[in-house]
């Protein structure tokens, strides 16, 4: 469903990759090439599989830390899409996966928890960036991370357009 709001160009570039699910979903509507980034070694491998067994695309992996001044050159992805880390544990985090993006495409869509709108508005803002609200939706988090203490909870969750000025 989040993948409709996507106009999808040829390169693709996800930054907090996990299984590769949005990579996929790119895949499926047209993107000719998706280039999967995570810090997570397992992560990573759950996207090998599920790229091999899903996507339609040429597609490829990075080991990198998308929050600690990802240099990919600039101009060569059309699109970044980015589920990224909502920064209640690691807080700026979120922030941090906006600024790499903005560096490496023009276009940036992006999943952020609706209780943060306003500071992700200004956020992008001060970057001399550009945001619209596309959907307003709500997510059933499960369990995945250590520090996560219910089985599942459910957040509302704002899906992004950033794009530069």
């Amino acid at each position: 469903h989040l993948m409709s709001y996507l106009p999808l160009q040829n390169s693709i570039c996800d930054l907090g990759v996990g299984a590769g699910v949005l990579s996929c979903g790119a895949s499926f509507l047209g993107a000719s090439f998706v280039f999967g980034i995570d810090i997570d070694p397992k992560a990573l491998a759950t996207a090998r599989n599920n790229f091999e067994d899903s996507c339609e695309c040429d597609w490829d992996l990075m080991a990198a830390d998308a929050s600690d001044g990802l240099t990919l050159r600039s101009g060569f992805f059309d699109t970044v899409i980015m589920n990224p880390p909502f920064g209640t544990k690691n807080a700026g985090i979120d922030v941090q996966f906006i600024e790499a993006a903005l560096k490496i495409a023009p276009v940036v869509y992006s999943l952020h928890k609706s209780s943060t709108r306003k500071f992700i508005h200004q956020k992008v803002t001060a970057l001399q960036g550009e945001s619209e609200l596309l959907a307003e939706l709500r997510y059933d988090l499960p369990k995945t991370m250590k520090f996560h203490k219910k089985a599942s909870v459910d957040i509302a969750v704002d899906f992004w357009r950033f794009s530069k000025e």
